[in-house]
């Protein structure tokens, strides 16, 4: 069955600037297709009006008129001939893609604690004995059982941190499980898959 307009989006072509929506492109299409430079100008000023009343919170931006022209030469690819109220060689900056960024790979021992864990861990090395290092490794061995009962489904092990935190310090930390008392934990509904499956 092939009915106009029923079609998926996916079957259709991307839209440049989604925030504005298929209506508003079709009509910078339709601007670009009329044949007198006075026929386009009169509709991109329309076109411009109705993405104002989209948007009116933005009316209060110094720029605001700026970026409305600047996007819809964007969605016209710049292939709408009218003569622009403002320079907008700048939207050609906002049109193309940034560079993808590198993703930081560590090489950490396990990733259930995550590296900044590790980098305390080093910190926690090289401090001397104290109140401020006990503090840290309080606060550490605590954020390690939260790490790992988000991991692990809820389920933790003191004596496993206990023994993590002497393993990864190097035997510098070491937990008394006869009198260290780890903080009350709870996982928060959103983060226990088990609450997700009873929906």
């Amino acid at each position: 069955m092939n009915i106009k307009g029923l079609d998926y989006n996916t079957q259709r072509e991307k839209l440049i600037l989604p925030e504005y929506g298929r209506e508003v492109q079709n009509m910078v299409d339709h601007a670009i297709s009329l044949p007198t430079k006075e026929e386009r100008q009169r509709c991109a000023e329309t076109i411009i009006r109705i993405m104002e009343r989209m948007f009116p919170q933005n009316r209060e931006n110094a720029d605001y008129q700026q970026k409305l022209w600047d996007h819809l030469a964007i969605m016209s690819g710049f292939q709408l001939d009218i003569d622009y109220p403002y320079d907008v060689s700048s939207a050609m900056k906002i049109a193309t893609k940034p560079e993808p960024l590198d993703y930081p790979m560590k090489r950490i021992p396990v990733r259930h604690y995550g590296s900044l864990i590790f980098e305390t861990f080093e910190k926690l090395k090289s401090m001397p004995p104290g109140e401020e290092r006990d503090e840290l490794a309080r606060i550490t061995a605590n954020q390690m059982k939260r790490n790992l009962m988000q991991w692990s489904h809820g389920a933790n092990d003191d004596e496993k941190i206990a023994d993590d935190m002497a393993r990864y310090t190097d035997g510098v930390i070491q937990l008394d499980m006869d009198t260290f008392k780890f903080d009350r934990v709870q996982l928060r509904d959103d983060l226990n898959p088990r609450n997700k499956r009873k929906k």
